[in-house]
């Protein structure tokens, strides 16, 4: 195992692979029912090959992440890793509710500290809602008298609300989605860099994309990887990628499987900040151009459409429609999009064909009509 350091943190040294607890084995597809016997053996698995980087949050699992890392982490194991998880900030309606949350999550994971404490999911929304309501008073007290160690945030948004929350707090550390199809989504490697530039070390999500860069890879894309002088795997790939930015510090992946953790750590221990060749780069732009080939909408989600007055989420909704194009894996799309859009009144269905964000739209995007498309292609089968 390889390990690297927050620049704000320049004593620890944390695995460059990190254990994501949001995909973990389940029973009978129920994700609220982890199956905690080959959970418990992979998650300890990995610790004994040098992960120490371990990360959950209030809702994974239907909630049930939390309780079963705790349990996992017994027997000596909690005091081999640096536990990282995430405060629900979207429950927060009171300032009273930072230290209720966080008092419940240090029961769940049967622990007195967590040491790396995230604002979950942080967008312009919410960021409005951690100034409004104390957020950050509350988790320096919460640091101040050791309930949690350091403190970070993840982040869903377009990259200038990244940069504001970045510049509105002395940051410890950050949590971006990125992959070498995202380079460009939400925070992206402008987000990286900018962060970097203000001494704050990142972590990776979503390094494999969910999975879809690790297995069931097209005919012509598992070509162009079998071309490369030395073989690896397309999960090494993508890690590869992640690895090679010497701003990310850590890159977390859900693994479910033993094989997945095995093929992980040996990946990591090939990684390497600046470690891929110019033909590495070209041979995994050309995997990415065969990718961006298969988009249906051209959307950059840059925003200038938001807000919808109908509150649709254009961006999102589109973001969903082109994964599930990419990859071939609808049923992944499709469960995302319901949970995170429509179920929630921000599917294309709420259309009111006003038509004020397509002159908007930098991409000339006949949004409206890409909405019914997008709409159909992600109603479940």
């Amino acid at each position: 195992m390889r390990y690297r350091s927050f620049p704000a943190i320049p004593g620890l040294q944390v695995s460059v692979l990190g254990f994501g607890c949001m995909r973990l084995p389940v029973v009978g597809g129920d994700m609220a029912r982890i199956d905690e016997a080959p959970a418990q053996a992979l998650l300890r698995g990995a610790i004994d090959a040098g992960v120490n980087y371990v990360d959950t949050a209030y809702p994974y699992h239907g909630g049930q992440s939390e309780p079963f890392v705790g349990r996992a982490l017994r027997d000596g194991y909690r005091d081999r890793v640096q536990l990282a998880s995430k405060l629900p900030v979207w429950m927060v309606q009171a300032e009273s509710d930072w230290e209720r949350l966080l008092d419940e999550q240090l029961r769940k994971l049967d622990t007195g500290r967590i040491d790396f404490y995230l604002l979950h999911a942080l967008n312009g929304a919410r960021w409005e809602t951690v100034r409004a309501l104390g957020g950050l008073r509350a988790m320096e007290r919460a640091r101040a008298d050791g309930r949690i160690g350091h403190l970070g945030f993840s982040f869903h948004d377009a990259l200038s609300v990244f940069k504001t929350i970045v510049d509105g707090y002395d940051w410890e550390f950050c949590q971006i989605q990125y992959n070498y199809i995202d380079e460009g989504y939400q925070a992206g490697t402008g987000g990286l860099r900018y962060a970097a530039g203000r001494g704050i070390g990142s972590i990776a999500m979503e390094p494999l994309r969910g999975g879809t860069l690790a297995q069931g890879q097209p005919d012509d894309i598992q070509r162009v990887w079998s071309g490369a002088p030395s073989p690896r795997p397309p999960a090494g790939w993508a890690l590869q990628w992640v690895w090679d930015h010497p701003e990310v510090v850590t890159a977390l992946s859900g693994m479910n499987a033993p094989g997945q953790v095995e093929e992980n750590l040996a990946s990591a221990a090939l990684a390497q900040a600046g470690g891929l060749s110019p033909e590495d780069h070209a041979r995994v732009a050309a995997v990415r151009d065969i990718y961006a080939a298969r988009v249906r909408v051209p959307c950059t989600t840059c925003g200038y459409c938001a807000p919808c007055p109908s509150g649709v989420a254009i961006p999102e909704t589109f973001a969903a429609y082109n994964s599930g194009a990419m990859f071939g894996n609808w049923k992944s799309a499709r469960g995302a999009y319901h949970a995170f859009q429509a179920s929630q009144g921000h599917g294309a269905d709420q259309c009111a064909e006003c038509g004020g964000c397509e002159p908007k739209c930098p991409q000339g995007i006949p949004i409206m009509a890409k909405l019914k498309e997008a709409g159909a292609a992600l109603v479940p089968a």
